[in-house]
């Protein structure tokens, strides 16, 4: 069987459910968050059942998705591909089935006659304050989820997981595309990217999902990190013992 992001999730967490998964750094905020494979595959369990059980998702069915570079968003990745979704980065919600949501495009995201669900990206995951109205609030809802997934339908590693600008990938293309960029990129054991590229671009979704899952290296991601100086981001490279960064020309 061909690989997929989420067979290459489960081998990462057979292999060594402890290693560092993803560092997440808001520089806008100050936050820090770092999550272990175990960590990572707990949220994505929790939010596949959220999406299978609660929200009735199928396999096939488009979900809109409205995130920023955040480790959120990776979560979401590979739960709606553990149930067999296909995500729209930046998709239109009109178009979508449903549709995920942060608290800067709302407004946008009302236009989804389907399920709405919104996430408050604050520290730690934290609900918001009131949740908006007409949306599921992600952090108060995903909790009471279970920690292990199983979809009542297996996911075809052929099948649509990622629609980019109309651009059509299956979840086997997926883990070939991570491959070829781990490989490009020089990624073997003891490496760690950076990448503060968005997941809206292929680029993005190379540098802060595919590649890390392929090769089973950590990666940093980076949220207005324009905000940094050059010795302080010099600083963070050091501290992370970031290996290789992942720049636009790169990417």
């Amino acid at each position: 069987m061909p690989e997929t992001p989420v067979s290459l999730l489960r081998a990462a967490l057979a292999t060594d459910a402890t290693r560092p998964f993803t560092t997440f750094y808001d520089d806008a905020t100050g936050e820090r968050v770092e999550l272990s494979v175990a960590t990572f595959d707990n949220w994505v369990a929790k939010t596949a059942n959220l999406l299978q059980d609660d929200l009735a998702a199928e396999p096939g069915q488009r979900v809109a998705l409205l995130l920023p570079t955040h480790w959120q968003t990776q979560v979401w990745l590979a739960a709606c591909w553990s149930v067999g979704l296909v995500v729209v980065p930046g998709g239109a919600p009109a178009d979508a089935d449903l549709v995920v949501s942060g608290p800067d495009t709302l407004d946008e995201a009302r236009e989804c006659a389907g399920e709405r669900v919104a996430l408050a990206l604050r520290p730690m995951g934290a609900r918001f304050a009131e949740a908006p109205e007409g949306f599921l609030d992600y952090a108060a809802e995903v909790a009471g989820h279970g920690d292990r997934f199983v979809p009542y339908v297996p996911p075809a590693a052929d099948a649509p997981a990622l629609d980019l600008g109309g651009r059509v990938h299956s979840a086997a293309e997926l883990a070939a595309i991570g491959a070829e960029a781990a490989k490009d990129w020089g990624l073997g054991s003891g490496d760690r990217l950076l990448s503060t590229l968005p997941f809206t671009r292929e680029s993005g979704l190379r540098a802060g999902l595919l590649a890390p899952l392929a090769a089973s290296v950590p990666v940093v991601l980076c949220r207005n990190i324009e905000r940094l100086d050059e010795s302080a981001l010099e600083r963070r490279i050091s501290t992370e013992r970031v290996t290789r960064t992942i720049t636009d020309s790169e990417g």
